[in-house]
């Protein structure tokens, strides 16, 4: 098969021909209509995540068709078209997997990090880690929801009631949450990088009260932030931000560190917190809620030979919404 490959010394994607892979007893053989390109891929990439599988087909957000199953799968048949997320396996036995929290589980496994993704035309996933998609979705349409949507989904359960909710970093998970948000009755301010109208605009467009730069106040005080982008200093900007008894939820698997603040601006019960990974109900709750209201996914799909391409995109900050991979 034809696959973006990630070599075993630093730097660009390679345009390979690999052995197609084979499914194992409880895992599904998928022809990838779709992946997505997210910020996590270009950290993989870029050598800011431990210790990936080298070499490696990165690519997490994966729309595919069933073509083949192992021996136990029960679940799946041909045909069946299924989304492939982050997690990919955990082991069901820890403290943390017998407690609902499998996405703290020490010996999980990631797709596109220690399992194969879908760089390819092929990939193979568990199907206890594969979940139907909402008919309504295109196939590039559908992609972002996998990761995007999935963690914009944990992020803004840990901020609660919030009513006032604050985006750092309007990318593609912001703009699948701000809609979510919305239709929560929830009030949403979007806050971009510096000069950025278009990101801005975008925001207003999707229903953002109010969108400018992350320097700046917003026009009241936000009983919730959800930080997206991978900056460190947005931690401190968003407490001066968020009103009494606040939280702040960073949402990014890397970021960078934080700089010591002022004791002040984290008093009156304000809280910061992390989202680590998510879970098999995080997903099949979000799915079930993007069947039941129609998100829109901004996508720019590309051929598989343009992921070295996207990521630049990504890395440059000329997104609007999600880059999504078409084998």
């Amino acid at each position: 098969m034809r696959a973006m490959v990630l070599p075993k010394s630093p730097g660009a994607l390679v345009e390979s021909e690999i052995a197609d892979p084979r499914p194992g007893p409880r895992e599904v053989l998928l022809r990838v209509q779709a992946c997505a390109v997210c910020r996590t891929d270009l950290h993989v990439v870029d050598g800011e995540l431990p210790d990936p599988k080298l070499p490696l087909v990165p690519g997490h957000e994966i729309v595919g068709r069933v073509i083949a199953a192992g021996r136990e799968v029960e679940r799946l048949r041909e045909g069946d078209r299924v989304g492939v997320p982050w997690l990919g396996w955990t082991c069901g036995e820890c403290e943390y997997c017998r407690s609902g929290r499998e996405n703290l589980c020490a010996r999980a496994r990631f797709t596109g990090y220690q399992i194969d993704g879908g760089y390819a035309e092929l990939a193979v996933a568990d199907e206890r880690f594969c979940f139907p998609l909402p008919a309504s979705y295109g196939d590039a349409e559908a992609a972002p929801l996998l990761c995007a949507g999935l963690i914009g989904h944990r992020a803004l359960t840990f901020a609660g009631e919030a009513r006032r909710v604050g985006l750092y970093g309007f990318g593609a998970a912001a703009h699948i949450v701000a809609q979510v948000a919305r239709h929560q009755g929830r009030e949403v301010f979007a806050f971009t990088r510096a000069g950025d109208v278009a990101a801005q605009e975008f925001a207003r467009s999707l229903g953002a009260a109010w969108a400018g730069s992350s320097s700046e106040a917003p026009p009241e005080p936000l009983d919730a932030a959800l930080i997206f982008a991978p900056v460190g200093a947005l931690v401190p900007a968003a407490l001066r931000a968020t009103a009494r008894g606040g939280t702040v939820v960073c949402a990014g698997i890397h970021m960078s560190d934080i700089p010591a603040f002022p004791y002040r601006i984290l008093w009156e019960e304000r809280t910061i917190r992390s989202v680590a990974n998510l879970t098999r109900r995080d997903a099949e709750e979000f799915l079930d809620l993007a069947g039941k209201f129609r998100i829109h996914t901004a996508v720019h799909p590309r051929a598989l030979a343009q992921a070295n391409a996207a990521l630049g995109a990504l890395r440059a900050g000329e997104v609007q919404g999600a880059e999504v991979l078409v084998p």
